[in-house]
């Protein structure tokens, strides 16, 4: 339930602010005098699209039972906020939110009629109705349902997989080719981590084997002298210990530069050079020789998820062919249970076209392909008419009756209703007819309602006027005396006459 709007600068409007009752609030006033844009405000506080934004415009909620948010912490009553400065903002309870998810959260509890829109009787809407009527009281149903919702959306996900794969196929050939070149690029070298460590010191000890032999053969003289210096020791009567240790370790060296130099030959300086050429090209292209191994690691796997395409093609047409079959099958048990409920509402219907001067209706079924909803094309007909041949008048009293019928009788508010015009260019005894309806339509929703016609104003529960003088637009929500005066004013125009008042007392009483 709305209970507030507050609005500074809005087109005609300097100021306002208004409190709302529950139940049937109708706007009546002068042609041109803004009803429409206090209309337009409200809407636009909930994310529909208006021509124009007040520079400040506040409009408060009472939060409704079934409104929930993981993204925003919502008050009892909510407060919604748009600010207009270089561009316009909108606020949540104080916290910054978008417009499309705003009006996205909002949309299940907000409904805009109006007399120049021809919607809501689409295949899809009337199907939501007759599947919300169907839910309410039968839970195989509603189960069926759920579960048919769900199978959907994985069957139109596997079938998306499938297209991506017939798709892939065109360039599968070319990414596999492209996929083992790679891996045998870097197989065919077969590089080893630390290898190149390995020919550099080899490559270094290489360039320096004929000077390691000189040295070697210069130092094998000083053993000439081993015994001379050992006697010296002897005879100073010294220790010659670390003198003999040392000769002995420079042997041992000796030797193995000897076995070194004799390994070195066996090795081919070219195919060290040639290899290292080979992994200094690996670097280049791949960065490092263990970059080298993860590209190739990767590369086996696409081409492993390659080779597994058309196993998995094949697991998904088989999937898609049962998986439709079952759907079908779901699909047609909700079609049948739509079918019987959908004679229920024709004569639940039937009362309130009565009322409303229409002949009876009826619900008519075609089958289509799978889609969200099932199989089920749903259409009306009015004695045999389209809903396309239909007047604007006859088409709004059809959706006026279907909103009654599909209403839950229960004291939960289902939310709020806003009506443009929507008893506009009908006769006297339409007019009353609607505003019956209308009136009925007030126990379940907070309908916010434009009006130039007498009999909807009388019954509303706040009657709000909308003025202009010099330009400038104002509101202000009318007494008993008010409204007589102004619903005289409705039915005699500017100049009321002693009739004219009589009549609007006698709408009143």
């Amino acid at each position: 339930m709305v209970t507030r709007l507050y609005l500074h600068d809005l087109v005609t409007f300097r100021e306002i602010e208004l409190t709302f009752d529950q139940g049937l609030v109708v706007f009546s006033g002068p042609s041109g005098a803004g009803k429409s844009v206090l209309i337009s405000a409200i809407l636009g506080s909930f994310g529909h699209s208006t021509k124009g934004s007040a520079a400040l415009c506040e409009l408060n909620l009472l939060k409704p039972a079934t409104l929930k948010s993981d993204a925003f912490v919502l008050e009892e009553e909510i407060s919604i906020k748009s600010l207009k400065k270089e561009k316009l903002r909108y606020f949540l309870d104080n916290q910054s939110i978008s417009k499309k998810v705003l009006g996205e959260m909002f949309t299940p509890y907000i409904r805009y009629l109006s007399v120049r829109d021809q919607s809501g009787m689409d295949s899809a809407t009337l199907i939501d109705m007759i599947d919300c009527a169907l839910e309410a009281k039968d839970k195989t149903f509603k189960r069926t349902l759920k579960e048919y919702r769900k199978r959907y959306r994985n069957y139109r996900q596997k079938a998306a997989q499938l297209e991506k794969i017939r798709q892939d196929e065109k360039q599968l050939a070319e990414k596999m080719e492209f996929a083992r070149y790679e891996i045998e690029k870097i197989a065919k070298i077969a590089p080893k981590i630390g290898e190149e460590e390995e020919l550099l010191s080899i490559k270094q000890k290489l360039s320096r084997i004929d000077k390691l032999r000189d040295a070697a053969s210069q130092a094998q003289g000083i053993f000439g002298f081993e015994n001379s210096v050992e006697a010296f020791y002897r005879l100073m009567g010294m220790d010659g210990t670390l003198f003999s240790d040392a000769m002995n370790r420079l042997r041992a060296d000796l030797e193995e530069s000897e076995t070194l130099a004799q390994t070195l030959e066996d090795v081919d300086v070219e195919q060290v050079l040639d290899r290292l050429e080979e992994l200094s090209g690996l670097k280049r292209r791949y960065g490092s020789i263990e970059e080298a191994l993860a590209y190739r690691e990767m590369k086996q796997k696409e081409l492993e998820g390659y080779t597994h395409i058309a196993q998995d093609k094949s697991m998904l047409e088989e999937f898609l062919q049962i998986e439709y079959a079952e759907l079908h099958t779901l699909a047609l048990r909700l079609s049948q249970l739509r079918k019987e409920e959908a004679h229920g509402l024709e004569k639940r219907i039937e009362g309130y076209l009565s009322s409303l001067k229409l002949p009876a209706l009826s619900f008519t079924f075609n089958s289509t392909s799978l889609d969200e909803h099932g199989i089920d094309s749903v259409g009306i007909t009015l004695q045999g008419s389209s809903m396309e041949t239909l007047s604007g008048g006859e088409f709004n009293r059809v959706r006026l009756a279907l909103m009654a019928a599909a209403m839950p009788q229960s004291d939960r508010q289902n939310g709020v209703l806003i009506l443009d015009e929507i008893d506009a260019n009908v006769s006297g005894d339409e007019s009353i007819a609607i505003a019956e309806m209308i009136a009925t339509l007030a126990k379940g929703y907070q309908v916010f309602a434009i009006s130039h016609q007498p009999h909807l104003a009388a019954k509303a529960t706040q009657h709000i006027v909308v003025e202009k003088t010099e330009g400038i637009s104002s509101a202000r929500v009318l007494d008993e005396e008010g409204r007589i005066a102004e619903i005289t004013r409705i039915i005699a125009g500017e100049k009321p006459t002693p009739q004219a008042m009589a009549f609007a007392r006698k709408l009143r009483s």
